[in-house]
């Protein structure tokens, strides 16, 4: 039998995800939609000198387990570099999908791991990784010299 998929702890997670508003100049932002369950999940960062994540917002219109890996993901994302962060999206697809057996190394991450048997759920939980991903790249592109002017 499959486990408890909306555990306390994910409840509370979904509902932290308001620690984290929308940045007002971000120095990139990307939204990603579900098309499967519609869910619609936000994320702006800035970037410090060296190109790590320094500060995160997001906006969530999701299932709770989009909002709990959302926060989970917020809540471990500063300091980390676009690198990591495209690590730990493709390393939760493997998981989630089944072509590995190991999570992600970020905290909080086994929060999810009941939902590996729901494959409907996949989709929304990984939005708020590969949103904050995108949202990297967008910010280092936003940073690099206008090469056509250079």
């Amino acid at each position: 039998m499959a486990e408890v998929l909306y555990t306390i702890d994910i409840l509370r997670l979904a509902a932290s995800t308001a620690e984290w508003p929308a940045l007002t100049e971000p120095h990139g932002s990307v939204e990603r939609r579900s098309p499967t369950c519609g869910s619609r999940i936000r994320v702006d960062v800035m970037r410090d000198g060296a190109g790590r994540l320094s500060a995160i917002g997001v906006g969530v219109n999701a299932c709770a387990l989009g909002q709990a890996a959302t926060a989970i993901l917020a809540r471990a994302a500063p300091g980390r570099d676009a690198t990591a962060l495209h690590a730990a999206r493709d390393a939760l697809a493997a998981y989630l999908s089944g072509d590995s057996d190991s999570l992600p190394d970020w905290p909080n991450i086994a929060h999810l791991a009941p939902a590996r048997a729901y494959p409907a759920r996949h989709a929304s939980i990984l939005l708020a990784f590969d949103a904050a991903a995108a949202a990297m790249d967008a910010a280092e592109a936003a940073c690099l010299p206008d090469r056509a002017h250079g």
